[in-house]
C-alpha cells in the first residue's frame, strides 16, 4: 500500500471517527443538557430530529403530534429544539400583537422563491404591516359586497356543471374535484382578473396539477433545510420532472400577475383595490415591490383555493354520514330561501345551523392541520404555564388541539350544536379559545371573511339544488396523509336534482 493510499485511509477513518464522536456527543447533549430536556416527549425524538423528519416525510406528522399530546398532555417536545403546545393561552403568547419578539422559524419557512423583499408570509414585522394594511382593502366588507356577483356567477356555473356531470356518470360526481374547480376559478378571477376555466373544462389545468404535485416537494425542502451540508447533494437527487413542475408553479404566478398589472379594468378584483390604494397619500412610495406582488399573488391563489375546497369536502363527508344533521341543514337552507335569488352574503350569514356546521367542520378537519412554528426571543418567554427558553421553536398544533379531550367533550364526534346556544348545557365547557383555524393575531388569514362567505354560498347552493348521498367507494375517505395539505382522494356522491 502506497504512502498516499495509507494517508487517504487514515483520513477517512479519522473523518468517520470525528463524525461518530460528534453524533454521539450531540445525542448526549440533546437528551441531558439541552434547554428543552425537561419537557415531556419521546426520548428518541428529543435526541434526534430524524424521528420528526421521518413522520413528516411519511405524511403522518399531524397525527403523530396528536398522539403525543394524548399521551403527554398539553405540551410536548417532539424534536430536539421543537415544542408543540395545545394550551389556549399559547395563541396569545406566541402569535398576538404583543408577541412581536417572536419570529417565524426560518428553517421551516425558508426563503421566498420570488426573491427579496419577500411577500406577506416571510416579511418582517414592519414590511408585513405595510403590505397587510395595503392588501386588506381587497378583503374588506366593501370589497366582498362588490365581488359577490363574481362569486355567485361561478357558483351557478358549478350547479349547472354538476347536473351535466351527474347525467353523464349515472348520477355520480366527485365533490373534491368540483369544489376545487370552483374555488380555483373564483380565486384566479379575483387574483389575476381571469378564470382558469376549470369549471368549463371540467378538468384541472396543467398549472393546478403542478401545484398539487409541488406540495410534497415543499415539505421535502423544509426537511432538507435542516441539513445544510447535504442540501446541494440531495437537491441533485430530485427528479427533473418534479423540478419542472415547481418551475411551472413559480412562473405561472409571475406571468399572471404581470399580465394583470398591464391590464386596465374596473372589475373589483384584488389588484384593483391594491393599485387604487397604492396611489393614495398614505402609501405614496410605499406600495408593493415587484417581488412582493409575485409572492402575494401566489399566496392568494394557494391560501384562497385548496383550503376552502378542503373544508367543503370534509364538511360534506361528515354531513353525509349523519342523516339527522344533514336533514336539519338542508331544511334550514331550503326554508330560508324560497327563491335562489334571495340567497346573499348577508342572508347566508344569518343561518345559525349552517355557520355551526362550518365551524364544526373546521374543528374536525382543519385545512391547516399542523402548527405554524415561531422562534422564542433570545431571553425566552412565557407560553401558557411554561417558560420557553430562547431560540426554541414552538407551535400550536391545530389538529391535536381541536381533537383533545382536555378541551372538548366528545372530541371525535361531529356535533355542530356545540357552537350554538342550544348546546351550551352539554358542551358549554368546551375550550373554544383554543380554536383558531385561520390563525391568530396580526398574521392571521386575511381572507377569512371571503372564505366564510364562499363556503356558505357554495354549500348552501349545492344543498338547495340537490340531494346528496355518499357512495360506498368513499366510505374510508378520511384515511389521508398530510403533506402540509391533506392528500384528498375522490369524494364520490350520488346527486339527485330537486329543482330545475
Amino acid at each position: 500500500m502506497s504512502h498516499l493510499t495509507t494517508l487517504a485511509v487514515q483520513s477517512t477513518l479519522l473523518l468517520g471517527t470525528l463524525l461518530a464522536v460528534y453524533t454521539v456527543s450531540r445525542l448526549i447533549y440533546n437528551v441531558f443538557l439541552h434547554p428543552l430536556r425537561k419537557f415531556p416527549g419521546p426520548l428518541l425524538a428529543g435526541a434526534t430530529v430524524l424521528v420528526y423528519h421521518r413522520q413528516s416525510l411519511k405524511g403522518k406528522l399531524p397525527f403523530w403530534i396528536k398522539d403525543l399530546h394524548q399521551k403527554y398532555g398539553l405540551i410536548v417536545r417532539f424534536a430536539p429544539n421543537e415544542i408543540s403546545t395545545i394550551e389556549p393561552q399559547a395563541w396569545k403568547d406566541i402569535y398576538s400583537h404583543r408577541a412581536t419578539a417572536w419570529t417565524k422559524d426560518k428553517g421551516f419557512y425558508g426563503k421566498d422563491i420570488y426573491g427579496d423583499p419577500p411577500g406577506l408570509i416571510r416579511a418582517d414585522n414592519a414590511a408585513h404591516g405595510r403590505q397587510r394594511k395595503l392588501v386588506s382593502h381587497a378583503f374588506s366588507d366593501k370589497a366582498l359586497r362588490e365581488q359577490e356577483t363574481i362569486l355567485k356567477g361561478y357558483v351557478m356555473l358549478l350547479i349547472r356543471k354538476l347536473k351535466e356531470s351527474a347525467a353523464e356518470n349515472n348520477g355520480k360526481v366527485n365533490l373534491v374535484d368540483w369544489y376545487n374547480f370552483t374555488t380555483f376559478d373564483i380565486m384566479a378571477d379575483l387574483t389575476f382578473g381571469e378564470s382558469l376555466e376549470l369549471l368549463y373544462g371540467s378538468s384541472y389545468s396543467p398549472w393546478v396539477k403542478a401545484l398539487f404535485d409541488n406540495i410534497k416537494l415543499v415539505q421535502l425542502m423544509s426537511v432538507l433545510r435542516q441539513y445544510p451540508p447535504l442540501t446541494g447533494l440531495l437537491n441533485m437527487l430530485i427528479p427533473a420532472h418534479i423540478k419542472e413542475k415547481r418551475q411551472t408553479v413559480i412562473m405561472h404566478s409571475v406571468d399572471k400577475v404581470q399580465k394583470r398589472l398591464q391590464r386596465q379594468t374596473s372589475r373589483p378584483d384584488i389588484w384593483s383595490y391594491i393599485l387604487r390604494h397604492s396611489s393614495t397619500a398614505e402609501f405614496q412610495g410605499k406600495g408593493l415591490h415587484p417581488t412582493e406582488m409575485k409572492s402575494n399573488g401566489s399566496l392568494f391563489m394557494l391560501a384562497g383555493t385548496e383550503t376552502t375546497a378542503t373544508e367543503l369536502s370534509g364538511l360534506s363527508y361528515y354531513l353525509l354520514h349523519d342523516k339527522q344533521r344533514y336533514t336539519r341543514l338542508t331544511t334550514e337552507i331550503r326554508t330560508a330561501f324560497p327563491r335562489y335569488e334571495d340567497m346573499s352574503m348577508h342572508t347566508l350569514a344569518d343561518l345559525k345551523y349552517l355557520n355551526a356546521c362550518i365551524d364544526e367542520g373546521l374543528r374536525m378537519y382543519p385545512p391547516v392541520s399542523q402548527g405554524l412554528p415561531r422562534t422564542a426571543p433570545p431571553g425566552g418567554a412565557q407560553v401558557g404555564s411554561h417558560f420557553i427558553p430562547g431560540g426554541a421553536n414552538v407551535q400550536v398544533a391545530q389538529l391535536a388541539a381541536y381533537h383533545s379531550p382536555l378541551h372538548w367533550k366528545n372530541p371525535e364526534r361531529f356535533v355542530p350544536e356545540r357552537w350554538m346556544e342550544e348546546g351550551e348545557g352539554e358542551y358549554g365547557g368546551d375550550r373554544r379559545d383554543v380554536w383558531n383555524p385561520f390563525s391568530y393575531g396580526p398574521r392571521n388569514c386575511l381572507g377569512k371573511n371571503l372564505a366564510y362567505h364562499e363556503m356558505r354560498l357554495v354549500l348552501a347552493s349545492v344543498l338547495w339544488y340537490y340531494d346528496l348521498e355518499m357512495c360506498e367507494e368513499s366510505e374510508g375517505w378520511l384515511e389521508q396523509d398530510v403533506y402540509l395539505l391533506w392528500c384528498k382522494g375522490s369524494l364520490m356522491v350520488r346527486l339527485r336534482p330537486i329543482r330545475d
